[in-house]
């Protein structure tokens, strides 16, 4: 437990963040935090000013000092060119785990579910969200989805290592492995593995739409979930609005050097000013911050007075209900509220304990793999072509077969329907080509591609993308034409 005064970056945000910010400082200063604050200027003037990643290049000097990020919610503004700040946060510091902790406070806060207690491990950096987006053609865009072995080995003992030092007994993992073989296949094979090493827990695994229906109905069978990138924002949302309110959870984001803490909910804008903000969020956000640099003394403070407070019937407009809340209050008064509780522990809510313990340093170095001998043995060539006839377009291709290659199969937008393909499939204007050597299996060369797109361009055929196809270690390392 440090006794030091601890540096941090905080920044207050657009919409309602200012107010929630100055709310949720006064608390934990209240509560004896040993913090020392430096502010810096984030979200819609530093986007007004031309600076598309909405943070002025001087402040990352003061979040790679202080290492930690206490930040209010931002407005993006609308329209093209803007960076989403916390993508780019997450991803420039390396924060690659997001926890989410999602907890119903029946019957102090409306839920179908009083019992949830559940904390989503949600990926951070890659997966979609990498941000790898191309327009294709005419009427195709496309989002790549990067899931790495290294990104997943360590999301994946994130989330043991936390629910280790946090009593929890049971880790889930979502994916959709049954379609993305590949991508998700990957995921749910790490968490295989890595579960293994951690045989005091029960693990599960759930393909994410059945198991996020569960989840929605039944959120006591859950303890710790991590999921990859998309997943994890989507459901860690729903989980916190069926739990209670989206406005009460916050979260945390850790790297293996900096991290940051925030609410979950947005700037909301229309509410800017008018000191009616649940600062709750930001708050509980600011809690997790507590515990991370040594102060869990404080956080404890905290986090009983906001329970007593729950308890006590004084709720802010959004959590507000006849019959059970005793006192409508504005940011300001709710503040003030916690603060007149401080030292009090929660009656009937479950009051809060943080280990004393110095937090352990979770040990990231990642497995060494051997790596897999590989080899060359095809092509897809990806065509624009307003051509809507896949017979005629893919007789058109075949006649680029030569040099070694031969085009086995022609999809569009995954779909085989060239030879032997159905009249009934809707076709677009995107178009792949599978080209492989004539000698099924055998190897190709990178010159046998280049000549092969040098056919294509003297056709005046439009070939917009390609993607080499490998073995690794002999097994194929893409989905066969009909998976």
């Amino acid at each position: 437990m440090s006794s030091n005064i601890v540096p941090i970056t905080v920044a207050h945000g657009d919409g309602i963040g200012p107010e929630i910010m100055a709310a949720s400082l006064h608390i934990m200063k209240a509560a004896g935090a040993r913090i020392q604050e430096e502010t810096i200027e984030i979200g819609e003037k530093v986007y007004l000013r031309g600076i598309n990643a909405g943070i002025e290049p001087s402040s990352w000097e003061s979040l790679r000092r202080t290492k930690v990020f206490f930040k209010a919610p931002i407005t993006t503004p609308q329209g093209g060119g803007f960076k989403s700040l916390n993508v780019t946060t997450r991803k420039t510091l390396g924060l690659y785990a997001n926890i989410r902790p999602c907890v119903s406070y029946h019957p102090y806060v409306q839920t179908k579910h009083p019992g949830m207690d559940i904390v989503i491990v949600r990926e951070n950096e890659e997966d979609l969200y990498a941000g790898i987006e191309h327009r294709q053609t005419d009427e195709v865009y496309q989002c790549l989805k990067l899931i790495s072995r290294p990104g997943t080995e360590k999301i994946v003992r994130y989330a043991f290592e936390y629910a280790r030092q946090n009593n929890r007994k049971k880790v889930t993992c979502f994916a959709k492995d049954n379609i993305m073989k590949f991508t998700d296949g990957l995921f749910h094979k790490v968490f295989d593995e890595i579960g293994a090493e951690y045989p005091e827990f029960e693990k599960e695994f759930w393909i994410v739409d059945i198991g996020a229906a569960k989840m929605a109905d039944t959120p006591e069978a859950f303890d710790v979930i991590v999921m990859p990138n998309l997943y994890g924002d989507i459901l860690s949302d729903v989980a916190a609005q069926i739990a209670g309110s989206v406005g009460l959870a916050g979260s945390a984001n850790i790297g293996d050097r900096c991290a940051m803490f925030e609410a979950i909910h947005g700037s909301a804008p229309r509410r800017a000013g008018q000191n009616l903000a649940n600062p709750s969020g930001l708050l509980l956000g600011g809690v997790l911050m507590l515990v991370h640099i040594g102060q869990p003394d404080v956080a404890e403070l905290v986090h009983n007075a906001w329970l007593r407070t729950l308890e006590e019937g004084v709720h802010t407009y959004d959590i507000f209900k006849e019959g059970v809340s005793k006192q409508k209050v504005g940011t300001k008064e709710f503040a003030e509220a916690v603060v007149a509780n401080m030292g009090k522990k929660p009656q009937q809510l479950k009051a809060v304990t943080y280990s004393r313990e110095p937090n352990k340093a979770l040990n990231q170095t990642l497995k060494v793999h051997a790596p897999q001998k590989k080899e060359l043995i095809g092509v897809d060539v990806f065509f624009d072509s307003k051509d809507r006839n896949p017979i005629e377009f893919g007789k058109k291709v075949e006649t680029f077969n030569g040099g070694g290659l031969k085009m086995f199969a022609l999809s569009n937008r995954g779909t085989k329907v060239y030879p032997n393909g159905f009249e009934e499939t809707f076709c677009t204007d995107h178009w792949r080509a599978r080209f492989m050597s004539e000698t099924q299996g055998a190897a190709i060369s990178h010159e046998q591609i280049v000549s092969l797109l040098d056919r294509t361009g003297k056709a005046n055929l439009d070939f917009i993308k390609i993607e080499n196809l490998y073995t690794f270690d002999g097994q194929k390392g893409f989905v066969s034409e009909g998976e």
